[in-house]
């Protein structure tokens, strides 16, 4: 099994599997981490023989066997359902994730991948290539195709971090890996995929090419497919803005959907369906903007947790002496964990800042919700 894994995020939140390319380590996806990890317990799982992950010997290893070692890691921490995503041989036991287990994985994203990706010939010599002469001496030829021509001159340092993860692959566990990819055929199989799919190609990938992974697309019921410009084989990387936010579409709907489900959590369900009863054709656009941008993209940035944003909240809209919507942000707050004390605390702290009136006239507001029932908001 896998021996090497890392854990972002909270505790509670649902979990999201994230599996890498032949030849990384778990570092390939820090620039997604921040974004996902605010919403998922990201669990990053190394394949056998990568990243301190140990590689038993000799192999080949198949695409079933690193799919195992996956449910192994999460059958140690009590995970029963998963979303994963997965990019080229992380892709591979992605699919092969959902397609055998189809119960257990919620949602699933491909990049950069292939149900099949012959010829088997190639991948048998690269692991011999591998066994004669170690891992790194592949490094410059897989830049070649892991980034578009000249993107690693303008990304100084970036050289050295990947090739860094190369060397972490131990030599059996590259080769075996290798020929998991030369026996692979999954096409088969992907009929059995339940879980909402989503393909992401780069639009410059040698490996992996759009049409390449538009026939893997078209077998998986239901799936959809993006192609990211300016990307080659590692476009999470190369393209991490666009990348980021096509999985977080996927996984969590588009801002209008991600800031509508926490603007209910804030605000709660009665205010939100009066709100929304009231929109015509003058204020729609308004409304749809507030929900997309304040609470879609602001409110689920993951700088700050949703109670510390209650906070902020709450002192802004004291200093600027902003009642009503101070009066809905106070039950907000209290949705959100703070309590009576802290409440307080908050608006003494804004007192010195903003000023006693403002502050005298949201402790007579605040005194005013406290007293209410949340069982009538």
């Amino acid at each position: 099994m896998s021996n090497a894994y890392r854990i972002d995020g909270p505790p509670e939140a649902p979990v999201l599997v994230l599996l890498n390319s032949l030849g990384t380590t778990a570092q390939m996806w820090d620039p997604q981490v921040p974004a996902l990890s605010a919403r998922f317990r990201v669990v990053r799982i190394e394949h056998r023989g990568h990243g301190g992950a140990a590689a038993p010997a000799p192999g080949p290893y198949s695409i079933a066997e690193l799919g195992g070692d996956v449910l192994e890691v999460l059958g140690s921490m009590g995970v029963e359902s998963f979303s994963v995503c997965g990019l080229s041989l992380g892709g591979m036991v992605a699919m092969w994730l959902a397609a055998n287990h189809p119960e257990r994985v919620e949602s699933l994203v491909v990049a950069c991948s292939a149900a099949e990706l012959g010829p088997a010939s190639a991948w048998q010599e690269r692991a011999a290539a591998v066994r004669a002469h170690g891992v790194p001496a592949l490094g410059p030829a897989l830049l070649g195709r892991w980034f578009t021509p000249g993107y690693l001159d303008g990304n100084p340092g970036l050289t050295e971090t990947v090739l860094g993860m190369l060397e972490a692959a131990s030599t059996e566990g590259y080769a075996g890996c290798c020929e998991a990819i030369a026996a692979m055929d999954l096409r088969s199989e992907l009929a059995s995929i339940t879980a909402p799919t989503l393909l992401i190609a780069g639009a410059q990938d040698p490996v992996t090419p759009p049409a390449k992974m538009l026939e893997t697309h078209q077998l998986i019921p239901g799936s959809a497919m993006v192609v990211l410009p300016g990307a080659a084989h590692l476009a999470n990387i190369e393209q991490p803005a666009p990348f980021t936010e096509a999985v977080l579409n996927h996984l969590a709907g588009p801002p209008a959907s991600r800031g509508e489900s926490v603007r209910r959590a804030v605000l709660g369900d009665a205010h939100v369906n009066r709100s929304s009863a009231q929109a015509n054709a003058f204020n729609s656009g308004f409304l749809d903007m507030i929900t997309s941008y304040a609470w879609g993209e602001i409110w689920t940035r993951p700088g700050l947790d949703r109670k510390t944003r209650s906070a902020i909240t709450l002192a802004a809209l004291t200093a600027l002496g902003h009642h009503g919507e101070l009066e809905l942000h106070l039950r907000g707050a209290i949705r959100n964990g703070w309590s009576e004390d802290e409440i307080a605390e908050i608006l003494m702290h804004t007192a010195v800042y903003a000023g006693v009136p403002a502050a005298n006239t949201a402790f007579a507001v605040a005194k005013r919700v406290l007293a209410e029932d949340p069982a009538d908001w």
